[in-house]
């Protein structure tokens, strides 16, 4: 059966009560819902088509991000309530998207660079922080002075094409997120399994040679394997439940489980197998370090992305507003 589509009533009430509280929001969606469509059958006895009346109503009522922060008696009054809310829009885009791509280049180039991994990371540090100091501050001053000016007026007038879509948060739009989960994890199982038995690098003799050191079976290769386990389980879990902060957590602590073990195995030359290494000429001359840094960075990176992503689906699925860098 066909959904239909959400009406511009539907994504204001979203929009709104997605600004509150879990438990306030459906009395409050439902009042709104009561208030606009009151609102909206009075202007169509005065002859307004049914589209227009509704349209003019929202205009009326505008931001649905102030009119919940007026609901929850929450002043917007870091820089002022005309300028506050398009404040905060350029101030969480600039710090979600300006930050990471100078941080990235800092690192990727510091590693090309040859620096130690200690000097790559502290020198992203420093860049990193300053940058959001100054991405924070100019924005701040310019609108503390324009707010300061006179005859100043507001900025940014809202309108209802601006109101975002409602997503989908049923299982049917989790379903393919399992399933790519699911194939990953199980070739990526798949994978460490078959390389210790059948991989295709060949010594002179013409023995199988695993990519792996042997020596983990012991111990770790089991480990990652059950976190492997585990992460199909953390995958059913969000299909099942979605996101929330125990999920968020459990996320934390199965990146955690993966990544530290494996980082310090590769630092410490215990994760590959050494005659894997010498069939394939590692490392390949000066580059060897280079190469060993990016590796490092790489899996860092994705397994950090990996825990903030889950935090910002928790933040917009619970409805918060000021941690959410996905809702501008």
């Amino acid at each position: 059966m066909t959904t239909p589509a959400a009406t511009l009533t539907d994504r204001y009430v979203w929009a709104a009560a997605h600004n509150l509280p879990e438990p306030q929001r459906e009395e409050f969606g439902r009042e709104l819902r009561e208030r606009i469509g009151d609102e909206v059958d009075a202007r169509r006895q005065s002859g307004a088509p049914t589209d227009d009346a509704e349209f003019a109503v929202l205009v009326e009522l505008g931001d649905p991000a102030a009119l919940a922060a007026k609901y929850l008696d929450r002043p917007l009054h870091l820089i002022g309530p005309r300028y506050y809310l398009t404040w905060k829009r350029l101030v969480t885009t600039l710090l979600a998207i300006v930050l990471p791509i100078a941080v990235g280049a800092v690192l990727l180039a510091q590693a090309l660079a040859g620096a130690p991994v200690g000097e790559v990371f502290a020198s992203a540090f420093s860049v990193g922080f300053s940058l959001a100091v100054q991405l924070a501050f100019w924005p701040t001053l310019v609108f503390a002075i324009v707010e300061r000016s006179p005859g100043s007026g507001p900025v940014d007038r809202w309108t209802p094409e601006r109101l975002p879509t409602i997503p989908d948060d049923g299982k049917g739009g989790r379903l393919g997120d399992l399933i790519a989960s699911l194939v990953f994890l199980g070739l990526f199982a798949g994978v460490i399994i078959w390389q210790g038995y059948g991989a295709p690098v060949a010594n002179r003799l013409g023995e199988s040679v695993p990519v792996l050191s042997p020596d983990l079976w012991s111990f770790w290769i089991p480990w990652f394997l059950v976190v492997i386990g585990l992460e199909m389980v953390f995958a059913a879990a969000i299909y099942v439940w979605g996101w929330n902060w125990w999920l968020a957590i459990v996320n934390l602590l199965l990146n955690v489980a993966f990544a530290v073990p494996a980082l310090w195995l590769f630092t410490s030359g215990q994760l590959v197998n050494p005659e894997f290494l010498d069939v394939v000429g590692w490392p390949w001359g000066e580059a060897g370090g280079i190469v060993a840094t990016i590796i490092v960075f790489a899996f860092i990176a994705v397994s950090v992305w990996d825990v903030i992503d889950g935090v910002i689906k928790t933040v917009r699925r619970r409805g918060g507003s000021a941690l959410s860098l996905g809702r501008i």
